[in-house]
């Protein structure tokens, strides 16, 4: 090798870096490097276990999510997602329900903004500044103007089982149902292919919980509310 390759490094891989002494553990030392970490997103409650539910909604891929609950556990969830960096985008025709909680996320430009249902402006997600829209747009949402996209997840809001449901709860990545009617619990428990255990246990929900799924996954998830955002949204509820 010339004197002038040694001193421009080696092609393609930078300068050779300091020789150190390997560091290595056995096999059977390695459960013992575990950490107590789950998915990447938002933490939402525990499961039945006590373990932290994390969902994962600022994706590089279009993400979209149908809640058939209350207006307090999409509060949460648009809160702990501005946590995390995202910029909260909310469509909805009841706009004294959200303007607390817009004023006091703050922020320059505001990191909750409201907007008349159909009024949403092109948002610029980027992976740098992802983007969670919620429509609280009531039981028929109209088609939407903006819809998810690369780091833009939407997430619909509806207060019950409306005709419009099962269509969007088709196209869903991710379902959530808080308690419902048992004839409501039937139909869902039916287009989420439920085991008949848990169809039955939806209608005996308490306030604060979901049940989180897919058609391969479920998980009943509790959602506590920290210290602050009780002060700001009150206790859990179903019905507001």
């Amino acid at each position: 090798m010339s004197v002038i390759a040694r001193r421009r490094g080696r092609l393609g891989f930078g300068p050779a870096g300091p020789r150190r002494v390997r560091h290595t553990v056995r096999l059977d030392q390695l459960a013992s490097l575990a950490l107590p970490v789950g998915d990447d997103g938002v933490v939402i409650g525990v499961d039945g276990e006590g373990r932290p539910a994390v969902i994962g909604i600022n994706r590089p891929t279009a993400y979209d999510i149908t809640l058939i609950g209350g207006v307090w556990t999409a509060q949460v969830l648009a809160l702990r997602a501005a946590a995390t960096g995202a910029r909260i985008v909310v469509e909805t025709g009841r706009a004294r329900a959200w303007t607390k909680l817009a004023q006091a996320a703050g922020g320059a430009p505001p990191c909750i903004s409201l907007h008349e249902v159909g009024r949403v402006p092109a948002q610029g997600a980027s992976a740098g500044s992802p983007v969670v829209l919620i429509r609280d747009c009531g039981m028929k949402p109209p088609r939407g103007r903006v819809v998810s996209g690369p780091w833009q997840s939407t997430v619909t809001l509806l207060p019950y089982l409306s005709p419009v449901a099962p269509g969007l709860m088709e196209k869903s990545s991710l379902v959530g149902v808080q308690r419902v009617s048992p004839d409501e619990a039937e139909r869902i428990g039916r287009l989420m292919r439920l085991p008949p255990g848990e169809t039955r246990t939806l209608p005996a929900l308490e306030d604060g919980v979901t049940l989180w799924c897919t058609r391969r996954d479920r998980r009943f998830v509790s959602t506590e509310a920290t210290d602050a955002e009780s002060g700001l949204l009150g206790s859990a509820r179903r019905v507001d």
